[in-house]
């Protein structure tokens, strides 16, 4: 498939960033909606790279193709692949390469990572509102190959999202390669009730930070 990435780089480019991110979007989001546009920028402010991509079903919205589903898993994670394929041939060798995605985006990054990290393709895996089941189905976790993962990963999660709260995650069967970082009263989009005091903003700016330290430490 063409491969088109919109990419968003640090604005001091004397040095190497501390990392670079290949991030997709969720199930009914392009890659490049508010949310997205807010994560990307405000990582180049903290030194990380971020190429942003679609799948072929979100692609095809904008050439007249109709508001299509996401097609199966499987069609995905192949599609993902490639572009990490394309992206570890390309990408500074120096400079770590982390894989993930909003929603959907982040749990297909899940899916691949350990294939991808296995040739050392990628470092790091992050997951931003990871859908731990689907909205409203509880018991349908979506957690099997969470509970074997190899691969260095970051999961932000808001504390009142809908497909994984801080009470239900707490008690899943996660493998301890993965960190969790929870943003206060943070639904699925990360954003807090205003009773709460907190902004989305905010709430972004603490996930673009914990991101920041995980790309540096690996």
């Amino acid at each position: 498939m063409p491969i088109k990435l919109l990419k968003t780089w640090p604005l001091d480019r004397t040095a190497p960033p501390i990392g670079h991110l290949i991030l997709a979007h969720g199930a009914g989001a392009p890659m490049d909606s508010e949310f997205m546009h807010a994560i990307a920028h405000e990582l180049s402010a903290c030194a990380v790279a971020v190429s942003r991509f679609e799948f072929s079903y979100m692609a095809g919205r904008r050439t007249g193709g109709g508001k299509r589903p996401p097609p199966r898993v499987d069609k995905l994670m192949l599609e993902y692949s490639a572009v990490v394929d394309h992206m570890a041939d390309n990408n500074a060798k120096e400079v770590p390469l982390l894989i993930g995605g909003k929603s959907m985006g982040g749990r297909i990054a899940s899916m691949i990572a350990d294939a991808h990290l296995a040739p050392n393709q990628i470092s790091g895996l992050v997951c931003l509102g990871y859908p731990f089941h689907p909205d409203g189905k509880p018991e349908k976790l979506r957690t099997a190959h969470l509970r074997s993962l190899q691969c260095p990963a970051l999961i932000v999660q808001g504390t009142r999202d809908k497909l994984g709260d801080q009470d239900d995650v707490g008690g899943y069967d996660l493998s301890e390669s993965i960190s969790l970082k929870w943003l206060t009263d943070g639904d699925h989009d990360f954003k807090p009730r205003k009773v709460s005091g907190i902004t989305q903003s905010a709430n972004i700016n603490v996930a673009v930070k914990a991101i920041a330290e995980f790309a540096a430490s690996l």
